[in-house]
């Protein structure tokens, strides 16, 4: 055999090989790989640089290893007087933060947007009007310790008062992260004794505290005690396990979780800051063992109050196969005075929303009545009055609660967010977002009466070329710059009822999809003879 022979004989078995290699998603957040060619890791502290990745990546290290004083903190972060003072407060809620969530913050930047939800400041121990202990009321609505039963076919179950990590404006701040008022097997046993007794129950949601920091065997007891309930038909899992601890998913996990389908998992982000190559690989992990994952925010001054930050957090979760459930209004709790915003904010990022990306990244707006009215949607059929100072909003009872505004509020700061400061660009369809951020006063009616007339005359804004115009790319050559075609409208082609064409000029002729508006009462599709 020659060298040529050879040469050939070498390229076809490369063309065959290249042909049976496996095709790589690069587009999967789950497969994203570092410039060393492993998968992505996010930032470790300088603290923790030595420890093995063995150890790293246990959660039963990262739980032993959570930094909760003013002395760790301050190896690993440069505090502010107001932190200082808020990790020295005698009675302060609990502080616990894993290796894994505490490197996650820039710690030179006072205002990074994990760090305010779970570094205390001293502000946090102000008292507010409207503020409660149980803001919920969910103690009233609790027939047997640690049960929840608010509305008539699902209850609330919480299974254990412990958190991976602990956020500084938890609705439960009353019992959680206290041990000493902690569940136990005996509690565990009296909820679903109540459960075995109440038939029109289908729905439970485990939450707490946080189910997934109980040992293994304990929390799939009580899932094996659910399943053995013939009524109870969903079982939903409320956890920032993953977000705080993404450690904590791991094979033998799901594996035990898929044995109990139907279950739902619903996570809790605030911040893109928060989906990391970890989370991603968990989250993967999570929807491949069947789990329809979804999430809820909580709306936080100084964190996410910005419809651009709002957005990028709703693509992200998307993109990681999480679907957006709810965006809530912060809770009237103690300890979350400095994070809660005007009802008005929730608004403006929902208008920022709505229209302006794809409909299943969009949550739903909610405020968690207080007094017990449960999870009320802030939209005209709920919403009965808007002062300056006080919501009214009724519930799927009838049940009128109100939800007191705050004081004040500091405004985002759009010139120091970089989230606003590259803002995608959407030529022609700013709408009412345009006034919210100060684009424009007023947007003028024109053609309103010769739109009611189906007679405007004026170009529609999807006409103008620069919509058109690919984003992030620039303009094509010869793509933009040229007004698009206007379809004159009049009879349709074939109806025997055309519209005499101007004398000397033909009639029109119409290709695939360019056929005008039928007459007025004309079924659409008539044109093709079908009905859509």
């Amino acid at each position: 055999m020659d060298a040529q022979e050879i040469q050939t004989a070498v390229a076809r078995q490369a063309a065959v090989a290249a042909e049976a290699a496996p095709f790589v998603n690069q587009r999967d957040p789950a497969r994203v790989l570092g410039l060393d060619g492993r998968p992505a890791v996010s930032r470790r502290a300088p603290i923790w640089q030595d420890v093995p990745d063995e150890k790293w990546n246990d959660w039963r290290w990262q739980l032993s290893n959570r930094v909760n004083d003013l002395e760790e903190i301050e190896q690993i972060l440069e505090l502010t007087d107001e932190e200082r003072a808020g990790l020295a407060a005698p009675d302060k809620f609990r502080v616990d933060i894993t290796p894994y969530f505490i490197s996650l913050i820039d710690p030179k930047n006072p205002d990074d947007p994990i760090r305010r939800q779970v570094i205390p400041l001293g502000r946090e121990q102000a008292a507010f009007t409207g503020m409660m202990e149980d803001s919920l009321a969910e103690d009233r609505h609790s027939p047997v310790p640690g049960l929840v039963h608010r509305y008539p076919d699902r209850v609330l179950m919480l299974v254990t008062t412990q958190c991976a990590s602990y956020c500084r404006y938890c609705t439960r701040s009353r019992i959680v992260g206290d041990p000493t008022l902690n569940f136990n097997r005996k509690e565990h046993e009296a909820q679903l004794d109540y459960l075995r007794r109440t038939p029109q129950v289908r729905d439970v949601l485990i939450s707490g505290g946080d189910g997934l920091t109980l040992a293994p065997k304990l929390f799939e007891s009580i899932l094996r005690g659910l399943r053995e309930i013939p009524h109870i038909e969903i079982i939903r899992i409320g956890s920032r396990v993953p977000v705080f601890l993404p450690q904590r998913i791991d094979d033998q996990l799901c594996e035990m979780l898929q044995q109990y389908h139907p279950l739902w998992i619903n996570l809790h982000f605030n911040h893109p800051n928060e989906i990391t190559p970890e989370v991603s690989r968990a989250v993967d992990k999570l929807t491949r063992a069947g789990l329809p994952v979804g999430n809820q925010s909580v709306l936080l001054a100084g964190v996410n109050d910005c419809v651009h930050i709002q957005r990028s957090l709703v693509h992200k979760l998307v993109e990681n196969r999480i679907r957006p459930y709810y965006l809530y209004q912060c809770d009237l709790v103690e300890g979350s005075g400095h994070f809660r915003t005007p009802v008005g904010k929730g608004l403006e990022i929902m208008e920022g929303l709505r229209g302006h990306t794809s409909g299943y990244a969009i949550p739903t707006y909610v405020i968690d009545a207080p007094g017990g009215g449960g999870k009320i949607p802030v939209m005209p059929n709920y919403l009965i009055s808007y002062s300056d100072h006080k919501v009214v909003l009724r519930n799927y009872e009838g049940y009128i609660t109100t939800y007191e505004e705050p004081p004040t509020y500091q405004q985002h700061d759009r010139a120091a967010c970089s989230y606003c400061q590259n803002e995608r660009s959407e030529p022609g369809q700013s709408g009412v977002l345009g006034l919210l951020e100060g684009e424009r006063m007023w947007i003028e009616p024109k053609g309103f009466s010769e739109i009611h007339t189906r007679g405007n005359t004026e170009a529609h804004r999807l006409q103008d070329p620069a919509k058109w115009i690919p984003f992030g790319v620039g303009a094509i050559e010869g793509s933009a710059g040229a007004p698009l075609r206007v379809i004159e409208s009049g009879p349709v082609a074939g109806s025997g009822e055309e519209r005499p064409a101007p004398t000397g000029e033909p009639a029109p002729a119409y290709g695939p999809g360019e056929e005008p508006r039928p007459r007025e009462g004309e079924p659409t599709a008539s044109a093709h003879g079908e009905l859509l």
